[in-house]
């Protein structure tokens, strides 16, 4: 399994190494020291969709940052582990033989269910969701929109195809506007390259296709981990009621929505995201407990 080559211009390049963790090839980002503190990215994106947070994290904590599998630069190494558990499974494991300790993990939109899913596997202190992909699909669109992600995920062309159509800059453009979210140029640049990347769109479209939250949301009620939830008032992707309602429901959650961003509101105004999730985790660390 040969790693992809990371162009010089991503975001904390020289903080990156290829991890072998079966079934995948994982690609992460190590930047800071103190506590562990691990970032999901959501669907369709990778690690540089955290380079703004990850400076103001990693002066107090040690970040890593990954790639979700055959996402950005990690390679998929089994079409069939794409799905919430497979996918929590896989990254379990891999900080289970990396020795590592994480105190939170926080994750953002479908990286966010995945972190909440990860609480169930790991002994965490805290898990911090950014506009998290928690609701399940409703009406038509709960069974038709799996069916027609997994019939392009299995059509051998569309990677391809969507990368020529869609990887343009116009097209990127409108596509993150529609998730109510503005980027400078240096990000739409960034996802740019992503959506030329026939491998980066087959896995996306292939963990759309097997996404189903349905058994875990019925737990996820029950689940005691201290959880922050932020949300972005103008999220047009994942609506902030998601999170109200969620944080409603869980035994220690606590929601918070910061007005005027979107989807990408950790890309938008990190430093808005940044002083909540400093705050939330402060509470784990003064005492020693990390």
């Amino acid at each position: 399994m040969r790693a992809p080559v990371i162009p010089a211009f991503w975001p904390y390049r020289d903080a990156s190494r290829h991890i072998a963790c079966k079934p995948h090839l994982w690609h992460v980002q190590d930047v800071g020291a103190g506590p562990l503190v691990l970032l999901l990215h959501g669907a369709g994106g990778a690690t540089h969709s955290f380079r703004h947070l990850i400076p103001l994290l990693a002066a107090h904590y040690r970040v890593i940052a990954l790639d979700l599998p055959g996402q950005g630069f990690s390679v998929l190494g089994a079409r069939a582990r794409c799905g919430l558990d497979p996918v929590s499974d896989d990254i379990a494991a891999l900080i289970r033989q990396e020795g590592w300790q994480p105190l939170a993990i926080i994750g953002h939109s479908a990286g966010g269910a995945i972190a909440q899913r990860l609480a169930e596997l790991l002994p965490l202190k805290a898990v911090v969701g950014i506009n998290s992909a928690l609701g399940a699909f409703e009406g038509l669109e709960g069974w038709l929109f799996p069916v027609m992600a997994k019939a392009l995920a299995l059509t051998p062309f569309v990677p391809s195809l969507f990368s020529k159509l869609a990887g343009t800059p116009t097209q990127v453009r409108q596509l993150i506007a529609t998730t109510g979210s503005g980027l400078d140029d240096e990000g739409l640049a960034l996802y740019l390259h992503l959506m030329q990347k026939p491998a980066h769109v087959s896995a996306t479209l292939a963990m759309m296709a097997q996404w189903n939250l349905t058994p875990f949301l019925r737990r996820m009620t029950n689940q005691t981990t201290p959880t922050l939830l932020i949300t972005a008032s103008k999220d047009r992707a994942v609506p902030a009621s998601v999170s109200q309602r969620s944080a409603q429901t869980m035994p220690d959650a606590t929601w918070l929505d910061i007005p005027d961003y979107g989807h990408l509101v950790h890309e938008e105004a990190a430093a808005l995201v940044a002083a909540p999730i400093l705050a939330f985790l402060a509470r784990f660390t003064a005492s020693g407990e990390a």
